[in-house]
């Protein structure tokens, strides 16, 4: 375990291949054995659980990449937001908010959940309720609600050490992943603001790079300008009639075509999609004939 990196009894666990999904990096608090998000490695997880032990599991939110090694501990209570956890019991739920409708992804993605992500059902032995204040024996912790990434999502303040761990906000030149049935962009942005006014010393995040030790000052704003920017190659893209699958191929989430093209078309489409109701909403596209263009 000696690629933890500690910030007083929060230690910050590296996730594989630098936490980029399917992975994501770890949070443990030192004596009181809470696991947060456990995605990260799971030689590194199996030793935390057999000494110094793991106690309780947080997740931050419901997505597979951080729960990828859950049934490591599944005799263990963890805690979620409850807005999240109807996901986490069943499935066809889980498949349901990542809004799969089409047979042959759907399919797909149920094997991949089970057997890449080890998918079984869960209920929490409890919630992490919004602005609650956790006293883990040797830190503090606030639990800060940022909905936007999903419903529920949540980061955590821990304040002793001033330690805020940022969950999926993860500041990565990516921008924002917002590809979901209850995800909001307005969300984000207002998750990603209040976030970046909070005084902390050191910011950990779930993905990439994953520590900050100064403020990450201009990443913030880096990173909420790539929904921008995404809207704008949308709106240059609609000067004529598209179809769902026209905006699938103009790749403008990910730049190109990735492999599995099934799984990252959906990816593609489910991000497009929330920018194409945004535009609707704002009376600049509309839907026609299963085209969209603008107004």
């Amino acid at each position: 375990m000696d690629k933890i990196r500690r910030f007083g009894p929060v230690w910050f666990v590296p996730g594989r291949n630098q936490g980029r999904y399917p992975y994501c990096h770890s949070i443990y608090i030192e004596g009181a054995g809470v696991l947060i998000d456990p995605a990260s490695d799971r030689e590194i997880l199996r030793q935390l659980r057999d000494g110094p032990g793991v106690k309780e599991v947080w997740l931050s939110h419901w997505h597979e990449d951080h729960l990828s090694h859950l049934n490591l501990f599944e005799d263990l209570p963890f805690r979620m937001a409850r807005e999240d956890s109807p996901p986490l019991a069943d499935l066809e739920t889980f498949l349901d908010w990542y809004e799969m409708d089409q047979p042959a992804t759907r399919d797909m993605w149920r094997e991949l959940m089970l057997k890449r992500f080890r998918y079984r059902p869960r209920r929490p032995s409890g919630y992490l309720p919004a602005g609650e204040v956790v006293d883990l024996g040797t830190v503090e912790v606030e639990v800060l609600s940022t909905p936007g990434h999903t419903p529920g999502h949540r980061s955590f303040f821990f304040r002793g050490p001033e330690v805020l761990f940022l969950g999926d906000y993860d500041l990565t030149s990516f921008g924002p992943y917002y590809g979901e049935l209850h995800a909001d962009i307005q969300g984000v942005i207002d998750s990603v603001n209040h976030l970046s006014r909070i005084p902390a010393k050191t910011w950990l995040a779930s993905h990439e790079t994953g520590i900050f030790t100064e403020n990450p000052g201009p990443l913030w704003q880096r990173f909420l300008n790539v929904i921008d920017q995404r809207e704008e190659k949308l709106i240059k893209f609609l000067a004529e009639p598209r179809t769902r699958q026209d905006v699938v191929d103009a790749w403008i989430v990910y730049k190109k075509p990735r492999q599995p093209l099934e799984f990252y078309s959906f990816a593609e489409w489910v991000i497009m999609k929330k920018h194409l109701e945004r535009l609707i909403r704002q009376g600049r596209v509309k839907q026609d004939q299963g085209c969209f263009s603008l107004i």
